[in-house]
């Protein structure tokens, strides 16, 4: 049997998401204008790590519903996080909790032979925009080097993480600026 503090640092199901992000400037970034997207609607929990995602898709309109638990952990490149897939009645049953909504359209852009998402975010964060990319292993990930539009990297930046921007919104710079 596992120990609370071995299942608090290296929890039993999770898996490594290995990402980075960054900061986009909207004036400098290729035009989105034909390009696919999801439309994502997300409610962190309060007081917890748990998150609560709608996912809809922008052509088919096919929605994803998932209940995830993203670990604090010492690595900002590589976090333990844990996904459940939820019907439309459990989601329901979640959705009563108390948590921050966030809402952002998510597009997905290739260059370099790189895919990168692109968080374009809607209601009280309009004019945040910031992009990220996974990879398959730490050294993949370091490797790494984002679009020339890529402003600034906020991956170690608590302040750009998804929980803390739905709970306090935006930081008082003009996010794409260097710091």
């Amino acid at each position: 049997m596992r120990a609370l503090a071995d299942e608090m640092e290296s929890p039993k199901y999770a898996h490594l998401e290995r990402e980075r992000r960054w900061l986009v400037d909207p004036g400098a970034r290729p035009p989105l204008d034909g390009l696919p997207f999801v439309d994502i609607d997300d409610h962190y929990v309060r007081g917890t790590r748990l998150r609560l995602r709608r996912m809809a898709d922008g052509t088919s309109g096919a929605q994803s519903l998932k209940l995830t638990k993203k670990y604090d952990c010492a690595d900002a490149l590589a976090r333990p996080i844990v996904t459940a897939y939820l019907t439309e009645a459990e989601y329901a049953s979640l959705a009563i909790l108390t948590a921050d909504p966030l809402a952002k359209r998510r597009y997905r852009i290739a260059e370099q032979g790189v895919e990168y998402s692109l968080d374009v975010f809607a209601g009280p964060l309009a004019g945040l925009e910031q992009l990220e990319c996974e990879a398959a292993d730490g050294p993949a990930l370091a490797a790494l080097q984002p679009p020339s539009w890529a402003a600034r990297e906020v991956t170690a930046d608590r302040r750009f993480e998804g929980a803390t921007l739905a709970a306090n919104g935006l930081p008082e710079e003009q996010p794409w600026q260097p710091s």
